[in-house]
């Protein structure tokens, strides 16, 4: 019997790549790095190394709705950009809802009373966490209802 892979979860930016990995069991998620992105081809070959070093089997991307839920520029981007690397690497991607995902980590480095600076390095990577951990805990939830 194959043992299924993690799941990844990123947060897709025009600068930055934040990601993130569920637990083996898939009831936490961790940040791993974050990616400074260059062009399309190093933003894979990143990607690449860390989909083969967890064997990863699912990957959630950020979906940057506006608050009303509408669709805006950013949001295409990121649909083209997960629509490439679902191609690429022939592993399926669900994009998530990350309203609110970018706040909250600020708001939750604020309150770890970090510097502007370091909340600057991170604060892409505790995104990508969030939007992981709500879609683990939404899967979690369906199943006790189930």
């Amino acid at each position: 019997m194959k043992k299924k892979g993690r799941i990844l979860g990123l947060d897709v930016g025009d600068k930055t790549i934040g990601i993130a990995i569920s637990d083996p069991l898939f009831m936490t998620a961790q940040g791993i790095s974050t990616v400074y992105r260059k062009s399309m081809r190093e933003d894979i070959e990143a990607l690449e190394d860390i989909i083969k070093k967890y064997n990863i089997s699912l990957i959630i991307c950020g979906f940057p709705k506006r608050v009303d839920g509408s669709i805006g520029e950013q949001a295409i981007k990121v649909k083209d950009f997960s629509s490439e690397i679902e191609a690429y690497f022939k592993i399926p991607v669900i994009l998530w809802d990350e309203r609110f995902s970018t706040s909250s980590a600020t708001r939750t480095l604020l309150e770890a009373d970090l510097s502007r600076r370091k909340r600057k390095k991170v604060i892409n990577k505790l995104a990508a966490v969030i939007i992981l951990q709500n879609y683990l805990d939404y899967q979690f939830l369906n199943k006790q209802n189930s």
